[in-house]
């Protein structure tokens, strides 16, 4: 089954599916003597290897200039309307900045996206990329709570997982449909046995709170925060809710704030077809014959007619399982998360043409969050938990076939895949808070807004969206003409300069800069 529109991990993680990613593990924490959580102190130490649902792997190396990776523990209320009772655990990671005395600005936290990226797992893969900022800032990241090592929702496991994202997410009739929502009912009921005290406090609003508390335990007067994809949302949020105490702040790949899910889901069939023409349109205009299809429209109609062939009948894919339809068409949507991976997107096609699905279940997996030892992390489980505690709509059968003409009509190869998906929060065992998140934040200092022209998951149009609701003289908006999910990860010298001038010298770039 595909993510929700804000569910999709930032593009710069997707060539993990043929690149290894660092990653790391976590210390303990202790409290304040007088039981305040602003004043508990953080043990850091020296990371270790990331658990299973944090995404595996190893521990990360050191940065080039020997400086370790260091974990830690910190606590938060399980629920913020009673912050005197139970506490959970949120896992920190953190590189400290390589300048000292009056050069060091503070912490600079990231969220790399999803609901459901591991911030532990995901920020070492970066360490080098960001050095720059380092020389100014402690380079911090975390699992949101109901991700990774930060009381991770549990809810199918592996080998039920496999089962489920070889399900048909096109149901074609009324069998099918049946299949596929059973499918949904149990996937969302094992959430609710395994995870039922943490599914209410996962919501955005919770992990924005989260935020605050680490800004006061890290000593910051100020949160300064870089935020992609999802986590651009979680910024809104965060700068709604505490205006005030916003520092530097970046967001790349914006989620449109005021949309529902229903209008997200929508969007984004749109934009991951805009990635799929501009795909096809680079492929035919090599100098060599493009292997995938003579036209434009030709590559596109064997993409389809491939898919097609794949429900009726799936091909061999990473032994011993076989190349379905929905995995299919989840490896193709992860090629189109970043340029980068294109190539791979042609080697996957050529071959599954030829009876070999291995390379797109390669990507399909990478999406969703399998290892090559047949492990998931639990991004899966994170993301539906925190999308459905969010989103206040719950779809119908009744509901996506109403749509179904509309959303076909914006994409021929997704639009049904992610109509189908609006299903995810049916019977989920939280009530959703809102029907879009609240962002507005007319007191918070700027706010640099980037949005992507060829961003599949996150479209363009959701950058201006996000600025007009932070309000008047917050949102400063930046236009990346470029393609992939994101554009601070795209190596842009442009782009790059303006991130990196306003977090470290605070120049606020014009609003309204486009660069290409």
């Amino acid at each position: 089954m595909p993510t929700s529109p804000r569910s999709c991990a930032v593009a710069m993680t997707a060539v993990a599916v043929l690149l290894s990613l660092s990653a790391a593990g976590c210390g303990d924490d202790s409290q304040g003597d007088d039981g305040d959580l602003t004043t508990q102190k953080l043990s850091w130490e020296t990371c270790g290897a990331p658990s299973q649902a944090q995404g595996g792997g190893s521990a990360p190396a050191p940065l080039p200039d020997g400086q370790v990776w260091q974990c830690a523990t910190m606590k938060a209320p399980l629920a913020w309307d009673e912050p005197e009772r139970d506490t959970i655990g949120i896992a920190l990671i953190r590189a400290e900045s390589s300048g000292s005395g009056k050069q060091r600005i503070g912490s600079l936290v990231f969220n790399f996206g999803g609901p459901g990226l591991s911030g532990v797992k995901t920020l070492p893969s970066f360490g080098e990329d960001y050095a720059k900022l380092r020389t100014r800032y402690d380079l911090v990241s975390f699992d949101p709570r109901g991700v990774g090592r930060s009381v991770g929702v549990e809810c199918e496991d592996d080998e039920e997982l496999d089962e489920y994202f070889q399900q048909d997410g096109t149901p074609d009739d009324a069998a099918e449909r049946t299949e596929f929502l059973d499918n949904t009912k149990t996937f969302n009921s094992t959430c609710e046995e395994n995870s039922g005290t943490t599914l209410p406090h996962v919501r955005t609003t919770d992990a924005a709170r989260d935020m605050d508390l680490l800004r006061q335990v890290l000593g910051d007067d100020a949160l300064h925060y870089f935020g992609f994809s999802y986590g651009t949302e979680l910024g809104g949020v965060y700068a709604h809710l505490f205006p005030e105490n916003v520092g530097r702040a970046v967001f790349d790949a914006v989620v449109d704030p005021t949309q529902t899910a229903e209008q997200s889901s929508l969007g984004q069939a749109e934009g991951f077809q805009l990635a799929l023409d501009n795909y096809a349109r680079d492929c035919v205009s090599k100098v060599e014959d493009c292997p995938v299809g003579d036209t434009e429209q030709d590559v596109e109609d064997r993409i389809v007619k491939l898919l097609d062939d794949l429900d009726r009948k799936p091909i061999a894919g990473v032994f011993p399982r076989d190349l379905t339809e929905s995995e299919a068409r989840a490896g193709i949507a992860q090629a189109l998360y970043s340029e980068d991976l294109w190539q791979y997107l042609t080697e996957g096609l050529e071959q599954a043409y030829d009876g070999d699905g291995s390379v797109l279940m390669l990507l399909s997996d990478s999406l969703n969050g399998r290892s090559e030892n047949g492990e998931y992390s639990n991004i899966t489980a994170a993301n539906i938990s925190i999308n459905c505690a969010d989103d206040k709509p719950r779809y119908t059968t009744e509901d996506v076939e109403a749509r179904l003409a509309e959303f076909r009509a914006a994409s021929p190869l997704f639009g049904e895949w992610l109509a189908w998906a609006m299903l995810s929060c049916t019977d989920w065992a939280v009530v959703g808070a809102a029907d879009h998140p609240d962002v507005r934040a007319p007191d918070s200092a700027p706010i640099l807004v980037i949005g992507n022209t060829g961003d599949p998951a996150t479209p363009y149009e959701g950058a201006r969206k996000m600025v007009e609701a932070l309000g008047a003289g917050v949102g400063v908006e930046l236009t990346y003409k470029g393609q992939g999910h994101g554009a601070y990860g795209s190596g842009n010298s442009c782009v790059q300069t303006a991130v990196d001038g306003y977090l470290l010298t605070g120049k606020v770039p014009k609003s309204g800069t486009v660069c290409s």
